[in-house]
Parts: C-alpha cells; structure tokens; sequence
C-alpha cells in the first residue's frame, strides 16, 4: 500500500509541472527501542525490542498555483500503524503581502514550541519530542489561521492566530472540539527567543473506555445526572496556556517550555507540564541531557458532594465515579540524557537512555532506543 501510495505522489509530482511550480520533499525516522525491565511499557514499547514503534516515513509536497496561492499537503506513514498512508496536512494559502499569509484546511495546531515539526526528528536533537509536554493527544485543527512575521524593536516577530475545529480520536476517546480560536506569538533575537500561546475551544468527548461510559449511563438513570455531569464532557470549556524559550549560542543549546490544559465541568485534571533540556555541540556530536515534569491534578470536589451516596444501595456507582476521577491523577518525573551524531549532511544518528518515576506509585520505568533521523 505505501509503495503504491509513494509512486502515485511521484507520478503527481511529474505531472503537475505543467501547470504549477512543485516541490517534494520528505522526512523519515528509523528507530528501534525496548524497555530495561521484564512486562515494562513506556511510549508504546515493551522489554521486546521494537523498530515499527516510533519509525515513521512522510513526503510533503507543495505547489505554487501562482497569483500568491499555494497548496500544501503532507502524506505520513507511522510504524505503529502499519505505514498505513495519512494525511497529516492538506490545506490552502495566500499570500496578503510579503509579511502575511493566509491558510486553510487542515493544519497543524500550534500548541508547542516544535508543533510545526514534532514528526521531523531532525528539526531537533532529543529521540522524541517531550512527550509529558506535547500530550494532548491530538495535534491537527480543520480550520483557517492567519500567520504574519516583523521586526519588532529589533526582534524577528512571528504570529499566528487560529480558528476552527477537531473530531476525532483523542487520549481518552473520540472527542469533538467547537469554536476554537487562539494564538501564538514567537520573539527572537541573535542567540534567544521566546515564545507564548493561547487556545479555547468547546470540548465534548465520548470515551474509549466502555466502563466509563456504562458508569455515567447508570449514575443518570439512577436520578445522578448532576455528577455524571461533573465527570463527562459536553461542549465544556477547555483552554491551553504555553510558554517555552530558547537559546542558541554558540555551542551551548539550552530549551525549555511550560504549558498548563485545563476543562471545566469535566473530570479532566489540571495539568500542568514543563521540561527544560541542555546540550553542547563538540562538532558533529551533540550530548544531552533534559528533565520533565507532569502534576495532574484531580477534582476531588466532583465527587466530594454526593458523600452520603457511599452509605446508599447507590454506593458502588459513587466509588466508581472516585474511581474515574482520582484515574486522571498524576505526577512524574522524566529524565533523557542522549547523543546525537550527525554523520551526514543530512541525517543523524541518535541515542536515548530515558527513566520515568511515577511520584504517586514510586514506580520507574526505562527505556532505551537508537535511530536515524533524516531529511530529504
């Protein structure tokens, strides 16, 4: 399926010439990993050594229909789904001015730092983007955003501001996210930048986990809608708040970001996530080493209300529904000390020792895993 994917492209890529200007280019990851101890799973590896897991495979292609509009579209096959073909991207743009351009369709969403190429292991030197940083469990938006650069002051501006709207799989189900808008704005100068973000939609979700679903069923024909309600999603408000920075000087590579996600009226907890990473170029090499952190916070005041449901026939329900809130529950530390080896123009050979510690269990995992990171 993929090699009759890639040759259509290609045979596109021929063709279209004719009538616009296209380019082609691509990226890939090969990489293999497996945890450190016996029944272990971390980022969807186990103690089997894996090399579908996190490889992954993509060609972008762009065309230039002239008159300042432009098409973009990106095709992606992922280990972990059998290089079954996607579109991650498929949108339009404009061109306003020379500073402004205009897209619609479907977009990457610029949540984080390194949205635009989280999938593109060699935009930067880690294994892996911060996965306890860039989880929200989606990272695409059908909708319009306006993206426009300057020189502020003395500093390269970058702006951009979105509207539209998600359906599809999420980390807890299949969700559906309405009216969302936001923005974000990226000052850099010489050796530093620094970063921030906003975005706000309407959250309704129906969960993966059937028991939930069942639970929240029962608690509402036993006449307690109210904290079902309190624990499920529907049109809720949901907002993302980011901030990160950088600094490039030199030799020394110094990132960090922050971001807080929260839902009201639902059992989400409030999250709260960061990770600072360092590193320093000995030529070719590059060491480092970056620390995350992740505090979800659970709503005991759901459920606290409806106490005197633990004494009733109703009892099992209301334990259940402790149950589903208190699983949202988390704080972990995350430690990645790694090396990356760029022996080629482009590509880049990477290695990744990474210890997770589950603060609420005293759990910790590991996980090592080497690849190739490459552009073409």
């Amino acid at each position: 399926m993929i090699k009759k994917s890639l040759i259509a492209l290609a045979i596109a890529g021929l063709v279209t010439p004719a009538f616009a200007d296209t380019t082609i280019n691509g990226f890939a990851s090969i990489k293999a990993g497996m945890t450190m101890g016996s029944d272990e799973q971390l980022y969807g590896y186990t103690d089997e050594l894996d090399f579908k897991n996190e490889s992954l495979m993509a060609l972008q292609v762009r065309s230039d229909l002239g008159e300042k509009l432009s098409v973009t579209a990106q095709m992606m096959g992922r280990g972990n789904e059998d290089f079954d073909i996607s579109f991650e991207w498929a949108f339009l743009s404009y061109q306003l001015n020379d500073n402004t351009t205009i897209n619609a369709g479907r977009l990457r969403a610029p949540f984080y730092k390194y949205s635009e190429y989280m999938d593109v292991g060699y935009a930067y030197d880690w294994s892996r983007v911060p996965r306890s940083v860039y989880g929200l469990g989606f990272n695409n938006i059908e909708g319009v955003s306006l993206y426009r650069t300057d020189v502020i002051g003395g500093f390269d501006s970058t702006f951009m501001a979105m509207i539209g709207g998600y359906s599809g799989t999420t980390g807890l189900g299949d969700g559906k996210l309405e009216g969302f808008y936001g923005a974000s704005w990226e000052l850099s100068r010489d050796w530093y930048n620094f970063r921030v973000a906003y975005y706000t939609a309407d959250a309704t979700l129906v969960f993966a986990n059937e028991s939930v679903n069942n639970l929240l069923a029962a608690l509402t024909s036993n006449g307690q809608g109210e904290l079902a309600r309190g624990i499920g999603f529907d049109k809720d408000k949901g907002t993302f708040f980011g901030v990160g920075a950088g600094i490039d000087r030199e030799n020394l590579v110094i990132v960090a970001e922050f971001n807080r996600t929260e839902v009201d009226n639902t059992f989400f907890a409030k999250r709260d996530n960061y990770f600072i990473s360092v590193g320093y170029r000995f030529g070719s090499v590059t060491p480092y080493v970056s620390h995350e952190w992740e505090r979800h916070d659970a709503k005991p005041e759901i459920y606290q209300p409806f106490q005197n449901l633990a004494t009733t026939p109703l009892a099992p329900l209301y334990f259940g529904a402790v149950a589903t809130v208190q699983s949202q529950a988390r704080e972990a530390d995350t430690l990645n000390i790694g090396l990356r080896y760029d022996f080629h123009p482009s590509a880049a050979f990477k290695l990744q020792y990474t210890s997770q510690k589950n603060r609420l269990t005293d759990d910790r995992l590991g996980l090592v895993v080497a690849g190739v990171d490459l552009v073409f």
